[in-house]
């Protein structure tokens, strides 16, 4: 039986990095023994997302009621693409509120804070993003943190790109143990930066 279930919610636009980083180190956490099922979804039943340096990826189903829902970040600097096109639109900051509130753990990585933030789940939480949104992101009433992953609980946030690698690293050691983290690290090469805040 699988402890946690995780998914990870593509849109047209997300940054590869964000989501397929996150996805790597979860399901290598699994292979180590982590109790944990991820996913990569999206909103609306799909063949293909185009990430936004075209790489196409097929989403292994639509959003379920998972454990943890991770938002990647892309495109807040743009018009009409990747994260700024969704917050826009408002329905995944929407979809984001109800999972919370129906008691899911709500992360992002890079801009995806800009979705929780449009959610209403960041208000006068500690949070972090991308450095081309800090100023966007303490104008939606978050208290910035200067941190690569930020953990207050049931809502976490990462910084830029690679971050997000470290926000699942994190994610494995609360969940599973510090084991589990570092073999996982070890197995990818990756050396953490920083301390984890929360």
């Amino acid at each position: 039986m699988v402890d946690v279930t995780a998914e990870i919610l593509l849109f047209d636009g997300f940054d590869e990095l964000d989501a397929i980083g996150p996805y790597e180190v979860l399901e290598n956490g699994a292979q180590a023994g982590a109790s944990i099922e991820t996913r990569l979804v999206t909103l609306e039943e799909t063949d293909l997302v185009t990430a936004s340096h075209d790489l196409r990826v097929e989403p292994q189903g639509t959003l379920g009621e998972p454990d943890l829902l991770l938002v990647p970040g892309g495109g807040w600097t743009a018009a009409n693409e990747g994260v700024r096109a969704v917050v826009e639109d408002g329905v995944l900051p929407d979809v984001l509120d109800e999972q919370y509130a129906e008691g899911a753990t709500v992360a992002s990585v890079c801009t995806g804070a800009m979705i929780l933030a449009e959610a209403g789940l960041l208000e006068g939480r500690p949070a972090t993003t991308h450095q081309v949104a800090i100023d966007d992101l303490e104008e939606s009433a978050a208290n910035v943190v200067e941190e690569r992953v930020v953990d207050d609980g049931d809502v976490l946030t990462a910084g830029g790109v690679t971050a997000g690698i470290d926000l699942a690293l994190w994610l494995l050691e609360r969940e599973f143990g510090a084991e589990i983290a570092e073999a996982v690290e070890e197995e990818m090469e990756h050396e953490r930066r920083g301390e984890v805040f929360g």
